[in-house]
């Protein structure tokens, strides 16, 4: 697993999915650094899906809206699919006053269901060796 954050928001990779998170202090200079690696990434991991998940965000601007569309769109033109997850509703409700839309950014109402989008399915019982081998170990 890979997780360089040069941008300071880590960027986990997962298969061929990237997995990130946007944080309240997210300023002007980090969203271009954080843009910068993250398409950067989106090439050199060959990924096809991205997840940002922004359940930690409280607040937002036009600025960080501004950068989750270009994100999407960017992504789209390299090949990778761009799924925004966690939205808390008073962030749709500013998104919505402010009169901003997310253009082609598709929302998720949480990571897992995000990663189930973009393909990933979560095992309810671990599988038969595992359990086995862990008996062992103890």
């Amino acid at each position: 697993m890979n997780v360089p954050a040069s941008a300071g928001v880590p960027i986990l990779r997962l298969g061929d999915v990237l997995v990130t998170g946007l944080l309240n202090e997210l300023d002007d200079k980090t969203a271009v650094a954080f843009t910068d690696e993250l398409t950067a990434r989106i090439t050199s991991d060959r990924a096809r899906g991205v997840l940002i998940d922004v359940s930690r965000l409280e607040i937002v601007d036009s600025f960080v809206a501004r950068t989750l569309m270009e994100l999407a769109t960017m992504a789209r033109l390299l090949g990778a699919r761009v799924i925004v997850a966690g939205m808390r509703p008073p962030v749709a409700i500013t998104l919505v006053e402010l009169g901003l839309q997310l253009t082609g950014v598709e929302t998720a109402l949480n990571a897992e269901q995000g990663m189930v989008a973009l393909g990933w399915h979560q095992s309810r019982q671990p599988s038969e060796g595992v359990l086995r081998e862990f008996r062992t170990e103890q």
